[in-house]
């Protein structure tokens, strides 16, 4: 049995606890066994992370300590799984540039607040995340991030006539790293569309 540990916090807005929820309900469905956490200290033990398939952080802005980011980091260039969605994990602990490199973006603005609809391309159609999967529209933020150029885009948008990366994988170690800019409350996350494609990035991530 596949195992993951879903962390959430930070602010409030992106309402973590119930997304948190979410994920580790769509984890469970797929077979994992889920530990659910509200304490980066979570992140504390690397031993630990590095027994886990997958972590999936849920904890928007606020800061990370030293011990904190070097489990995760450590944990996850032995091969631990790492995954996360909009703003808990690309708008996560802004000053430190190690967890951004990990994610493989971080988010910069999204231009018209929420209630923007807009159109998500699958870029990649023969990924195994994404085998299937057909375009379509959101009504949520549209995140204009800074992206990693290692990354391999899975699904972009039109961002004012730019190409924005909206979902990408990347190594990281031995890691393999899942991220999408989408899911910005709870509604957003049980989509149809876009729980697919978050739990198929999750459960890619964790190797399986």
């Amino acid at each position: 049995m596949k195992s993951a540990l879903v962390v959430w916090g930070g602010w409030e807005g992106h309402e973590p606890e119930e997304v948190a929820g979410i994920i580790a309900e769509g984890l469970r469905d797929r077979g994992f066994e889920v530990e659910v956490s509200d304490t980066l200290d979570a992140f504390r033990d690397a031993d630990k992370l590095k027994q886990l398939d997958l972590v999936v952080p849920e904890w928007t802005m606020g800061e990370i300590e030293k011990e904190q980011l070097e489990g995760v980091l450590e944990a996850v260039r032995s091969g631990t799984g790492f995954a996360g969605i909009h703003g808990g994990a690309g708008d996560a602990f802004r000053m430190s540039p190690d967890w951004q490199d990990l994610v493989g973006g971080q988010f910069v603005k999204h231009p018209g607040g929420d209630g923007v609809t807009y159109r998500v391309e699958i870029a990649d159609t023969d990924h195994p995340i994404t085998r299937g999967l057909e375009d379509f529209e959101v009504t949520s933020e549209q995140y204009y991030m800074h992206v990693d150029p290692a990354i391999h885009v899975l699904a972009t948008t039109d961002a004012g006539g730019v190409t924005m990366p909206v979902a990408w994988t990347k190594s990281y170690g031995q890691g393999r790293v899942f991220y999408c800019s989408l899911g910005h409350v709870a509604k957003a996350v049980r989509q149809g569309e876009v729980h697919e494609l978050v739990m198929r990035g999750m459960v890619w991530a964790a190797g399986a």
